[in-house]
């Protein structure tokens, strides 16, 4: 079964046990079913916040929202956690920063942002489903805030275009869940394209796809979940972004798109050591981002496999976000055939992604699983991931 078969596949049976869910949970139909995926960044970590470049492409995992309004001012949630049911219910004008916690604030955040923003929801019943991983970096909350972002929009009628929703599912992830990111993965989420990666300028809000044609030059994009799960509410991900606003602060810039590579030596006297490695990283991330495009745009995909790897070391040594396990995946798909390879997402754990030619996707994964074993970790998961379009009305 081809990448697009088997994502179709699954597609379909989260829409249906969307549907038996809320039938289950609610006693009804829903009034609609909405998709969105998680995502994957190919290149271009950490410098969505920095006003830089990043290069994020939709994957074929998806969360499924079935909806419908109520009109009694309360809010039902559900979803399936370890096999079994598991549900919230509000009153809608109670939702706020710090009323919830756990996995519904992220669809509940996007509740009280439409109302912030001039649409109150006057109820909802909601059943979510998803084959996106939870905390394996490809960006699980985003999924689910941009489903019920879709969903909303048309129920509402709110008719918000996609930077007004991915800006509503920011702040419903940074003010309501707690988590301090950037607009990367809710920006992928919504405007993904089949086939394509998504470029974008974080300064200008610009985006447009980038053609990665990895299927006609018989290339492979693993996802190596590690299983070593992250969470962007914890500290690492606010300190590393609080270390780059230090940056453009002591430098006098905005944002450290403002520095370029001209710059870093002078940058480096005026700055701490912990302030430099990071800058250096956005720096020469923005950099990497650009000659991805340009090979990409070239018809050249297997040329982009060193500048992941350069990738991967920077965010390993400079930004310091990689974990042993990350390093590991890395290490070892390098050696056994990738052309590329790097942790992607926040890092602190979750996933690598690794380009691979198609005849050796197996060995490469049969590799990293056996160095996983030998070092007597968890085993990973490994599986292809294709770019799929973003959220969309199912049914």
């Amino acid at each position: 079964m081809s990448g697009t078969a088997a994502g179709t596949a699954r597609l379909d049976a989260l829409a249906a046990a969307a549907r038996t869910g809320f039938a289950a949970r609610f006693e009804a139909i829903p009034d609609g079913l909405w998709s969105a995926p998680g995502r994957v960044n190919l290149i271009g970590e950490h410098t969505d916040y920095n006003q830089g470049l990043a290069l994020p492409l939709a994957i074929d995992r998806t969360t499924v929202a079935a909806a419908a309004l109520r009109h009694d001012g309360q809010v039902r949630v559900s979803t399936v956690l370890e096999g079994k049911y598991d549900g919230v219910r509000v009153p809608a004008a109670d939702i706020s920063p710090g009323s919830v916690s756990g996995w519904a604030a992220y669809p509940l955040g996007v509740v009280w942002a439409f109302a912030r923003r001039g649409f109150p929801v006057p109820g909802l019943d909601l059943q979510l489903e998803t084959d996106v991983p939870v905390g394996a970096g490809l960006s699980s909350s985003a999924a689910v805030e941009c489903a019920v972002a879709a969903a909303l929009n048309d129920l509402l009628g709110a008719r918000l275009g996609l930077a007004e929703l991915a800006t509503l599912c920011q702040q419903a992830e940074n003010q309501m869940a707690g988590a301090p990111t950037g607009i990367l993965d809710q920006t992928a989420s919504l405007g993904g394209r089949t086939g394509h990666a998504l470029l974008v300028d974080f300064r200008s809000g610009a985006a447009r796809p980038v053609p990665l044609r990895l299927e006609e030059h018989a290339l492979r994009l693993l996802v190596i979940d590690t299983k070593v799960s992250h969470a962007h509410a914890g500290g690492g991900y606010a300190e590393r972004r609080r270390d780059c606003e230090r940056a453009a602060e002591q430098l006098g810039l905005d944002s450290l798109r403002g520095l370029t590579a001209p710059g870093l030596d002078a940058a480096e006297a005026r700055l701490d050591a912990a302030a430099f490695r990071r800058a250096r990283h956005v720096v020469g991330e923005n950099r990497r981002v650009e000659e991805t495009v340009q090979l990409l745009e070239a018809a050249d995909p297997a040329a982009i496999g060193p500048l992941l790897s350069q990738s991967h070391t920077s965010l390993r040594d400079d930004f310091e976000v990689s974990c042993p396990e990350l390093d590991l995946a890395v290490d070892t798909a390098c050696r056994h055939g990738a052309l590329g390879a790097r942790l992607t997402g926040g890092g602190f754990g979750g996933s690598a992604i690794a380009l691979v030619p198609a005849a050796s996707a197996a060995k490469v994964g049969t590799a990293v699983v056996n160095a996983f074993r030998n070092a007597g970790l968890v085993a990973p998961e490994i599986f292809p991931v294709s770019p799929a379009a973003g959220a969309a009305r199912l049914a």
